[in-house]
């Protein structure tokens, strides 16, 4: 007798495995009574009759009635009709032994002892608990999401990075499930957004087919104030269940693209797109705070909503007011960082277009007033963008230890800090924000100057010789 589970649910009822494989008999059994056990019934449809069925665990899920979990020498299996049926949930599991399982009731996570002191977890077995044949006969469906806690950084236990017993956490933030009956087509839209309780949208997910079969990856987390791996994953779903994880942040910031090279590294070239990161310049994006937020799945013109809670971190000291505060003072800096973000962005493509057109008039004698004009923009340029960006960084090496940080890093600097814990800003670092505001606003002014008197007769000179002008993008 393996184990008896006895049900939550209705009295009289209960669960038996039984393991004959010492006795070479390597089927499956298991049972149930309604009689207290007077009289039991097989219940092992859909479970293989081979050298690893024989059974080791069956556990009643804690929330679902009839929804049942088995445990075999070869894998897991799954029931929603109290045994009648079963079918394999792997999701990933190795065909191991299970010999025990768990169901964590706060976040509704699977556990499963499988060999030795293997451990196993299939992270929010909610959509398969709140799975029904509506849902399964739909062509979409949302499931409501379990709350998510705004966890802070902790200190982990040290171990060495190639350890081969340490587990690996799930993704940071909250996990959204839903389900769709068909792969979606190659122009078929599949969105997921985030709104606040206000309705603002604060994360928005754009969802392509999987084009291989296979695991999918999922939206990671972030740091404190930078946006993590995040923007390398993509959102791609298949028919059946899908899972994103959103980790709990905002959109990612403006992004600084630099359209030419590095100072005094010309080696230093842009990417196929015409651009190149900006080394140290982070792109803000904001943990949201705790509160009640709306996940609203779109897929072709259908919509399905579902409330989902953020919850603040239980082992915090900070309070929710502290809380509101800090993200005050750290959308103010987001918005000076996408503010600058915008301006260097247009500075970089002026100078871009003045490397080009030198480039066109060659040493042509009859082109030097205009390449001399041409380098004292370029000039001017570079000065009033050094003060928000150190031109000098490449992105290789130690350079930003030789180089001092100019305003946009100091800015992310501020924004890492401030928000690496739950604590509202002190008084020096409200006093900091408002000195890199004003020498945000300095490089706003003097910027609006360049344009205004040396762009706009740069670009009259340009009309006089029939020249195409310098464009300047609009932000």
């Amino acid at each position: 007798m393996s184990n008896i589970e006895a049900s939550r649910y209705d009295a009289g009822t209960a669960y038996l495995t039984v393991d004959f494989h010492q006795m070479n008999n390597r089927d499956p059994f298991a049972y149930k009574t309604t009689d207290y056990g007077k009289t039991w019934t097989s219940i092992t449809n859909g479970i293989p009759h081979n050298m690893l069925s024989y059974a080791h665990c069956i556990r009643e899920d804690p929330v679902r009635k009839g929804l049942l979990y088995l445990g075999t020498e070869g894998g897991m299996y799954i029931s929603f009709d109290d045994g009648r049926n079963w079918q394999p949930l792997q999701s990933g599991l190795p065909h191991a032994p299970v010999y025990w399982i768990a169901v964590q009731g706060l976040f509704q996570d699977l556990a499963l002892a499988t060999y030795g002191r293997g451990f196993w977890i299939l992270d929010d077995i909610t959509p398969l608990e709140q799975m029904t044949p509506e849902i399964l006969a739909s062509s979409a469906h949302l499931f409501t999401p379990r709350d998510a806690f705004r966890f802070r950084p902790i200190a982990e236990p040290v171990a060495v990075s190639y350890d081969p017993t340490a587990g690996h956490n799930p993704p940071y933030g909250a996990s959204i499930n839903f389900y769709l009956k068909a792969k979606p087509g190659e122009k078929d839209r599949v969105r997921l957004t985030i709104s606040d309780a206000s309705g603002k949208n604060v994360r928005e997910f754009e969802c392509h087919a999987v084009k291989e079969e296979g695991a999918r990856r999922p939206a990671g987390p972030g740091g404190p104030g930078g946006e993590g791996g995040e923007a390398a994953a993509p959102c791609e779903v298949k028919a059946g269940i899908n899972r994103i994880w959103w980790n709990l942040r905002s959109e990612p910031g403006t992004e600084f693209k630099l359209r030419t090279s590095s100072l005094y590294a010309p080696d230093v070239k842009v990417g196929p797109e015409g651009w190149r990161p900006a080394p140290g310049a982070e792109r803000i994006s904001l943990l949201e705070p705790p509160g009640n937020y709306t996940v609203t799945l779109t897929v072709g013109e259908e919509k399905f909503s579902q409330k989902l809670n953020v919850l603040k971190d239980p082992h915090s000291e900070g309070a929710e007011s502290d809380i509101r505060t800090q993200t005050q003072f750290l959308t103010g800096l987001r918005d000076e960082m996408n503010s600058l973000g915008r301006s260097v962005n247009q500075i970089e493509s002026i100078r871009a277009q003045l490397a080009n057109l030198e480039k066109e008039l060659g040493t042509d004698e009859t082109a030097t007033a205009i390449r001399k004009a041409a380098d004292d923009l370029s000039e001017k340029l570079i000065a009033v963008e050094s003060k928000v960006l150190q031109l000098k960084l490449t992105g290789r090496g130690q350079d930003d230890v030789r180089w001092p940080p100019m305003l946009a890093q100091k800015i992310g600097f501020l924004a890492n800090e401030t928000g690496s814990s739950d604590f509202p800003p002190t008084t020096e670092e409200v006093a900091l924000g408002k000195e890199l505001k004003e020498q945000g606003d300095q490089f706003q002014q003097e910027y609006q100057q360049i344009l205004s008197k040396d762009v706009t007769p740069f670009n009259a000179m340009l009309r006089e010789k029939n020249i195409p002008n310098i464009i300047v993008t609009m932000p």
